[in-house]
């Protein structure tokens, strides 16, 4: 554990160096979601950090095209921060979030006269968690014969 959080003196810690480079990149989204209009922050995120270029990630088209033309203040502001003064250039990309698709909820109901049929089924059947089933349901159809429904 010691090895990978501190490492050596001739090797650093690979978590620890993973850990530090979390820190940087969060302070760089912090900042610039300080210094970003508002319409703005929460459309945009750091998404690392790699080779003197810091990789940007925005949900829209519109803002990647805003960011584009706001690169070299953008640019000017990370160079602020001592960990970000040998920022060369920034690379963006879109990413939509599309939110989780909920499934439209069927809900079904049954006539009178099926709910009659299925107590008559259920009064002929020896089995018996098969009756108390089909007596289940019979009873759910009856509770919902007030609402349209299109399968009467």
């Amino acid at each position: 554990m010691t090895r990978l959080l501190a490492g050596n003196s001739s090797s650093p810690g690979d978590l620890g160096n993973l850990m530090r480079m979390a820190r940087v990149i969060d302070r760089a989204q912090q900042y610039l979601r300080e210094h970003l209009p508002q319409e703005v922050r929460e459309h945009i995120f750091v998404g690392g950090y790699r080779q003197g270029k810091l990789t940007l990630i925005t949900d829209r088209a519109v803002w990647m095209t805003w960011l584009r033309y706001e690169q070299t203040r953008l640019l000017q502001l990370l160079h602020q921060l001592p960990e970000f003064e040998t920022v060369t250039g920034l690379i963006f990309k879109v990413r939509p979030v599309s939110p989780p698709k909920v499934p439209p909820r069927l809900t079904r109901g049954l006539s009178a006269r099926a709910a009659d049929e299925i107590s008559c089924c259920a009064a002929d059947v020896d089995d018996p968690m098969l009756k108390r089933s089909l007596e289940r349901l019979a009873t759910h159809a009856e509770a919902n014969e007030d609402s349209s429904s299109p399968l009467k």
